[in-house]
């Protein structure tokens, strides 16, 4: 086995071991496995996670839960990472902004649909998990809700497009389950939905 380790990142190891995932299961994943995969020695993976693989799990729910569409594989110590320059804000309507959220996040979560489980128990703190929080905010601030009420609406938005895709993933075998046209469509009527409940 080869013992040239350059090239060998973070990233790549968490979407080599996605694909893993994907085919055998989360417990089909082990190092030993996924360093056969990246053709290095499963000790090369402990370089980027020393900690093992509840520490690779945790990346792997950072990267799937990631709002950027290409995700994103953070360093060790990132949790506290400085602040980058604030964004440009977004001046669209509140709701078109939190349907480009959902939708985002819908589509990775089916894309990763494996890890499903991970999202279930972890729930990783990021400069991408802080950008969520900030984006939902500024949302339901404009919608007109104020205090907790804007942490509960954040809550029932997350909370609904967790359970639609795992609905979605377990009914996915059925006779009569719907493509992916129709399941999105079904998506979007509950969303439409929820965000005007909550306003």
């Amino acid at each position: 086995m080869s013992r040239n380790y350059a090239g060998l990142s973070r990233e790549r190891i968490i979407v080599e071991a996605l694909h893993i995932i994907s085919g055998r299961g989360l417990g089909g994943l082990s190092m030993r496995r996924l360093g056969d995969a990246l053709e290095v020695e499963a000790m090369a993976i402990y370089h980027h996670f020393p900690l093992g693989k509840e520490q690779l799990f945790n990346a792997i729910a950072a990267y799937v839960a990631s709002p950027s569409p290409t995700g994103t594989a953070p360093a060790d110590g990132e949790d506290g990472a400085e602040e980058t320059e604030e964004e440009a804000v977004d001046t669209r309507p509140w709701d078109v902004r939190l349907t480009d959220w959902a939708d985002t996040h819908r589509a990775r979560m089916l894309a990763y649909s494996g890890a499903l489980s991970l999202l279930v128990h972890r729930a990783p703190h990021t400069p991408d998990s802080d950008a969520t929080r900030a984006l939902m905010h500024r949302a339901f601030t404009d919608a007109g809700l104020t205090g907790e009420d804007v942490v509960r609406a954040a809550d029932a938005l997350h909370s609904y497009c967790v359970g639609a895709v795992v609905h979605q993933v377990r009914h996915a075998d059925d006779e009569d389950a719907p493509d992916e046209a129709e399941a999105e469509a079904r998506f979007h009527l509950g969303l439409r939905a929820l965000l005007r409940g909550l306003t």
